[in-house]
């Protein structure tokens, strides 16, 4: 199963599965949150799901690395400043966000297992892919950084 890791883009993978929530939500149960609440919720996480991953890739310029996450053995410096003060994976925490605003925008909360999927295939083919690279590329100094950083939130 390894030759999956950091093949599919994961932005290719956000989109992905916002269709097969789209798809899905079909099938469900409302939640039988009030409207307004889900809406708002929606609003919120979808706000959070834009800011944030921007707010990384505005790094990554700043940096002049790459922000291509397909490949980390080309970053040419390890940001720890901004929004990477907070999580060490702040564009695939937006994605998180993007998939639970439309979540809640479609009033389904089964559709949370399918957000937990795409968490679990994020942090197996593309985050510890990427943090092997990186430990190899920044060694101690990258360590340190993993112990100061959570690497979601």
């Amino acid at each position: 199963m390894s030759g999956l890791e950091k093949k599919l883009p994961p932005l290719a993978l956000l989109l992905l599965f916002a269709l097969v929530l789209q798809l899905t939500s079909y099938w469900l149960p409302s939640s039988g949150l009030p409207s307004s609440l889900s809406l708002s919720l929606a609003f919120s996480l979808l706000a959070a799901g834009l800011i944030i991953p921007l707010a990384g890739v505005l790094s990554f310029k700043r940096h002049g690395t790459t922000p291509d996450p397909r490949v980390p053995e080309q970053s040419s410096a390890l940001v720890t400043s901004g929004i990477y003060r907070c999580s060490r994976n702040p564009m695939y925490l937006g994605f998180v966000f993007l998939l639970l605003a439309q979540t809640f925008f479609l009033n389904s909360l089964w559709l949370l297992l399918l957000v937990a999927l795409f968490i679990a295939y994020l942090q197996r083919f593309q985050i510890l892919p990427e943090e092997r690279a990186m430990q190899q590329l920044f060694g101690d100094p990258y360590r340190a950084y993993c112990q100061r950083v959570r690497r979601w939130i």
